[in-house]
């Protein structure tokens, strides 16, 4: 018996999907129905004819069959030669026209091209106008306006890595509040430039950038089944994140040109900025941000202009928020039953809050701050936390060099003569006598448990080693 070929769309395939789901006990037919964002009695109609007819059942009556309105093998055949004859050399619009009023056919200029490059038949006018670009002018107030963008350039000329240059610039003043190199265009650039506006200058009204990723969650990723159940969107990204909690309106650039206030700007530093690092002969991150420091200052007497509107636009930070703790990183975490968070490979241990408090099962957000320190906050409060230190780095690595590396050549040869001794059949393997654990053993912590519970104890903090 041949097999059957069913070609599905892909809103076809989901429906298939979602509807088998439910047909095996895995979801609901009012949770696919909502997946599927249909009815539930269309969603009930379709199972049926599932259950009737198969996956078949979810294409389209109409697939494979001619339409109705289609046009007509003779119109079309005439339309092809009264172009290449009569209206030879229209464009596309024009014959359109002239088809209509000279020979009765009134078709629609779709229709029209439809038929043409059917035929191979291209519009003769082929080149398009440059699209027409109007200069916008500057905005009346410093910090109604804010440009945000990254520049990649080798900027060491070869001497280092190429690195990266987060900056901001004032759309009214051309004033750069802020500038940091990075190793790669990353969220923590952003963050360290909206911070150091903020606290320098003030939150902007709105900020302009490009559809980087860093601003913008990218929608061609779908979401997970049960994100889509849950009724989730995409989610905001770290630094879109922080815009909607500083109040800052994010306008998304469509096109370089767009944005050439910071364009032109990268331009200028690429000369002059290039020029003082090579004067200071930098060769590394640390030394191109301190270059950087020195050439702001300078940069921005020079080429800050006067806004129209002399009052800025800036909003003083309120006394009550602390700037630290919105650009950040935050990650929410539901603590475990120790009172413990993990974040990679940091454990955060929890203190006991007020009258011996447990967190357990709590959803807390873990704040790793852009000086790599970390924090947990609880319903707006930040809670007392002991980080507990997972083995340092240099141990690990000796360790793992201890494993790679090869046996002396006087432990060798012991081995190989252990090995061609014969040994007696009444000879029994000496038993192995039992060594002392290290100091950095699991069985040696308790002590160090015990110090750290004196010491807590001393600094009038409670702490109990039972789980």
């Amino acid at each position: 018996m041949a097999k059957e070929t069913i070609t599905l769309t892909r809103r076809e395939q989901n429906r298939a999907i979602a509807l088998t789901a439910v047909l095996e006990g895995r979801l609901t037919a009012a949770q696919a129905a909502t997946l599927l964002r249909i009815s539930l009695r269309h969603c009930r109609r379709l199972l049926a004819v599932l259950r009737r007819d198969g996956p078949a059942a979810l294409a389209h009556g109409n697939r494979g069959r001619p339409a109705p309105n289609r046009t007509p093998d003779g119109l079309r055949a005439r339309v092809v030669t009264l172009a290449q004859t009569t209206y030879a050399g229209f464009n596309h619009q024009h014959l359109t026209e002239m088809l209509g009023d000279e020979e009765g056919l009134p078709l629609s200029r779709p229709t029209v091209r439809r038929v043409l490059l059917a035929a191979g038949i291209p519009s003769p006018r082929t080149r398009r106008p440059r699209r027409h670009r109007r200069r916008r002018e500057r905005m009346p107030q410093a910090g109604l306006l804010v440009q945000l963008d990254g520049s990649h350039h080798d900027w060491l000329e070869g001497r280092g890595p190429r690195l990266v240059l987060h900056g901001a610039i004032d759309d009214a003043t051309n004033e750069v509040p802020a500038a940091l190199f990075r190793a790669e265009e990353d969220a923590a650039g952003y963050l360290w430039v909206l911070r150091e506006l903020a606290r320098h200058r003030g939150l902007p009204v709105a900020v302009y950038s490009d559809r980087h990723g860093i601003f913008e969650a990218s929608s061609r990723q779908p979401l997970t089944l049960e994100d889509q159940l849950r009724g989730l969107r995409h989610p905001r990204t770290q630094v879109g994140r922080t815009f909607d909690e500083l109040g800052i309106r994010w306008i998304p650039a469509d096109s370089p040109q767009a944005k050439g206030r910071i364009e032109r700007l990268w331009g200028t530093f690429q000369d002059r900025l290039v020029s003082e690092l090579r004067r200071a002969r930098a060769t590394s991150l640390e030394e191109a941000n301190a270059v950087l420091a020195a050439f702001l200052p300078r940069y921005n007497r020079r080429f800050t202009k006067p806004p129209a509107h002399p009052d800025p636009a800036y909003r003083s930070l309120p006394a009550d928020l602390a700037i630290d703790h919105i650009c950040c990183f935050k990650y929410a975490r539901t603590v475990a039953n120790d009172n413990t968070v993990r974040l990679e490979e940091h454990l955060i241990q929890l203190l006991p809050g007020p009258g011996r408090r447990s967190y357990a099962k709590a959803r807390v957000a873990v704040h790793e701050h852009l000086d790599g320190t970390l924090s947990v906050v609880y319903q707006g409060q930040p809670l007392a936390i002991h980080l507990l230190t997972p083995p340092s780095q240099d141990r690990l690595l000796r360790v793992r060099a201890r494993k790679q590396r090869p046996n002396p050549p006087s432990a060798t040869r012991r081995q190989d003569q252990l090995r061609q001794r014969p040994r007696s059949k009444d000879s029994k393997p000496r038993p192995r006598q039992p060594g002392k654990p290290r100091a950095d053993h699991p069985w040696n912590q308790y002590a160090l448990m015990e110090k750290k519970r004196k010491a807590l104890k001393e600094a009038g903090v409670s702490f109990s080693l039972n789980r």
